[in-house]
């Protein structure tokens, strides 16, 4: 199963993974809770779209290796393994636009992952493609 949050990564998800189910969740936790919480969670999901990134080109494809959810303060908060163990890629959930980060290792920013694997899905894999670096304006241009 493909989960993605957008038209736009719909309709990319429609064209790559031509003979898979593909579920839109909409934007953010909310959504994805609402949306995945009845699907059973031995179900396998590739969670698709596009992300921000702090120094990774525009148009990267990368495949995350790590998430946790993004927040301004710290606190401890449970992280997940994603993916095969040379995915080394950290992608953090964020609920809002992230437009600044201030380490210069490579991460990504999306609004939905943490809460897939928060749910409890056993088996997910994250592809993520690279639409802007920290910029609201690039997203909307480069999408």
């Amino acid at each position: 199963m493909i989960v993605v949050a957008t038209d736009e990564e719909y309709k990319l998800a429609k064209k790559r993974f031509k003979h898979h189910l593909i579920i839109k969740t909409g934007v953010g936790g909310i959504n994805v809770v609402s949306k995945l919480k009845r699907v059973p969670k031995w179900l396998k999901i590739t969670n698709f779209g596009y992300v921000g990134s702090n120094n990774i080109p525009i148009g990267t494809e990368i495949r995350v290796g790590f998430c946790s959810h993004y927040h301004k303060t710290e606190y401890k908060e449970k992280a997940f393994v994603v993916g095969k163990p040379t995915d080394k890629i950290w992608c953090y959930t964020s609920d809002e636009f992230v437009e600044e980060y201030k380490l210069t290792d490579p991460v990504v920013f999306d609004m939905e992952l943490a809460y897939i694997l928060a749910l409890g899905f056993k088996k997910v894999e994250s592809i993520k493609i690279v639409s802007d670096n920290l910029s609201l304006k690039e997203y909307e241009e480069n999408i």
